[in-house]
């Protein structure tokens, strides 16, 4: 591992230290970007995709399971077709001297899918999937609010989702634009009527506000 790592930080332009001290360069990079896009292809095709050898990219493969850059494989499911077509986000406010509490408790809850911990308002936030809505309500209503140490919850139902990535890679991110040179502004848009999306209608606060008003 050592002499591996060593090697690869000489063949990348963008070195950088993961795990337990292996090099990442741009051709990990390449190789956890053709994963993302398929976690089952062979190492022939995944040496033809990254542009290495069959033996290079089987060491590098390795290495990045070994060092822990890869965690783990897993399948990427439908969730409305096998049955759980209702995802909501679930806001908890916990009661801080029961955090040890609250962790036990949510690991016994097999449709919790996420669950971090975050600042501002809420302690924590929680992402389920169910059947239906009823399936939500209990949950809040009689296990999440059963728990002691769940002081107050705020639910909000996911109506689309939008985008979803397997995960990020640094070299998804926009490159450094340089020193002195300012960054592209975009036009403006012209002002539109509230654009429905599904089937929800979203205005801003104030012409809804004052439409509101003027409606029987």
């Amino acid at each position: 591992m050592t002499e591996m790592s060593r090697n690869s930080g000489q063949e990348g332009g963008r070195p950088g230290r993961i795990g337990i001290g292996l090099e990442l360069d741009d051709t990990h990079l390449k190789i956890l970007e053709v994963l993302r896009e398929n976690g089952r292809i062979s190492v022939a095709a995944l040496a033809e995709r990254v542009g290495i050898s069959r033996a290079n990219a089987y060491t590098r493969f390795e290495a990045l399971r070994a060092d822990g850059a890869i965690r783990r494989f897993t399948a990427e499911i439908d969730h409305a077709r096998v049955g759980l077509g209702i995802t909501a986000l679930i806001f908890v406010t916990v009661r801080q001297q029961m955090w040890r509490q609250f962790r036990a408790q949510l690991a016994q809850m097999p449709e919790v899918e996420y669950c971090a911990i975050t600042t501002g308002q809420h302690d924590a936030m929680i992402q389920v999937r169910v059947a239906d809505v009823s399936a939500v309500h209990t949950m809040v209503t009689e296990r999440l609010a059963g728990i002691p140490a769940v002081k107050a919850t705020e639910t909000v139902f996911i109506l689309d989702e939008v985008l979803r990535r397997p995960y990020v890679l640094p070299s998804d991110l926009p490159k450094d634009r340089g020193a002195g040179q300012p960054p592209r502004r975009l036009a403006p848009e012209p002002a539109q009527d509230p654009v429905p999306l599904g089937m929800t209608r979203f205005v801003g606060a104030a012409e809804g506000r004052a439409s509101l008003r003027k409606e029987p």
